[in-house]
């Protein structure tokens, strides 16, 4: 997976697709991710020191890897991402811009 905690992915498919948004956790061996603010859950809360009076909280859910594509934001498109090794280092490369994401 080359989808990384941080990066701003679009939501190909399912009932979020479409929405823009930050990667928040990544679960690789699961090829879940959980993106911000999408695909909302409501979920029972007992009280707890964190939540002194409980009840229902709304949170995100993960969506699989496969519907999630990273968003480039030079182009303002989704785009695949590649790995070329620069100076024995692979760094994530756009395939449609061409362009350097980081080092891995």
């Amino acid at each position: 997976m080359r989808i990384k905690k941080g990066d701003t992915v679009k939501v190909m498919a399912g009932k979020e697709k479409g929405k823009i948004g930050k990667i928040l956790r990544v679960d690789q061996g699961k090829n879940l991710v959980w993106v911000e603010k999408t695909n909302f859950v409501k979920r029972h809360q007992k009280p707890n020191q964190q939540f002194k009076q409980g009840g229902i909280v709304e949170k995100e859910a993960a969506i699989h890897a496969s519907n999630v594509m990273y968003y480039d934001k030079k182009s303002a498109k989704h785009t695949r991402l590649g790995v070329k090794i620069v100076k024995d280092e692979k760094v994530r490369i756009s395939r449609r811009s061409g362009a350097e994401i980081g080092a891995k």
